[in-house]
């Protein structure tokens, strides 16, 4: 049971950053770039404290209804926002407006593209965010890191023990047995063996007496 619960610990754990790495990078590798949503005026389409992903687009391609990430003018931090009008300038090139889905009105600017792509908004992780925000505090992200990594090694370390001291126990259960044995019984031994053994020497209760004894011994028969 206990060996079951370990191992159920430390596949979490293994999950949960299996899970994170996957949620922070996949996008990115597949092309998508990511924006944390720290304003409201998305607010009913996008949470506050999302993450959102979006691919580049050519600026051609853009329609009304799109959600698109960009620097307004004279701003430095980016906004998303719907585009609802596209209109061309007197130059030929397209001016889009914009305006929060959550805001009463449309933006107070009109933006022109200078790149020729643009990034559009594809989907979004509700919250996380706060996660990621929380992540950028150091002594939160030692922990998170790390004590994934701290349950896993003692898991193994415990398991490493105790499997040695089975070990130890088998050996010392083995010597104990080899030492209680102590000398076969005549009935374990072969039964070539048993007619090998000699039988044991009768002794003479007359050796070594003299005539005169032997004479004396003679007259009690």
């Amino acid at each position: 049971m206990r060996r079951a619960l370990r191992l159920g610990v430390t596949l979490a754990c293994l999950g949960t950053m299996l899970l994170a790495l996957a949620t922070l990078f996949a996008p990115t590798l597949l092309g998508y770039k990511r924006y944390v949503i720290t304003g409201g005026s998305m607010t009913g389409t996008i949470p506050k404290g999302s993450v959102i992903y979006s691919k580049l687009a050519p600026v051609e391609a853009l329609r009304v209804g799109d959600v698109i990430t960009f620097v307004p003018p004279e701003m430095d931090a980016p906004v998303t926002h719907r585009i609802t009008a596209i209109e061309p300038d007197e130059r030929g090139n397209l001016v889009f407006t914009t305006k929060g889905d959550y805001n009463p009105s449309e933006d107070p600017w009109s933006l022109r593209f200078v790149d020729p792509v643009q990034a559009r908004y594809a989907f979004h992780i509700p919250y996380l965010g706060y996660a990621l925000a929380y992540l950028a505090v150091r002594q939160v992200r030692m922990l998170l890191i790390g004590l994934p990594a701290v349950v896993i090694a003692l898991s193994m370390l415990v398991s490493l023990w105790r499997e040695a001291g089975r070990e130890l126990e088998q050996a010392e259960g083995r010597r104990d047995g080899a030492v209680g044995q102590g000398p076969l019984p005549s009935d374990a031994l072969p039964e070539a063996a048993l007619h090998d053994v000699a039988p044991p020497a009768r002794r003479d209760p007359f050796a070594g007496a003299s005539d005169a004894e032997l004479s004396t011994l003679r007259g009690w028969w």
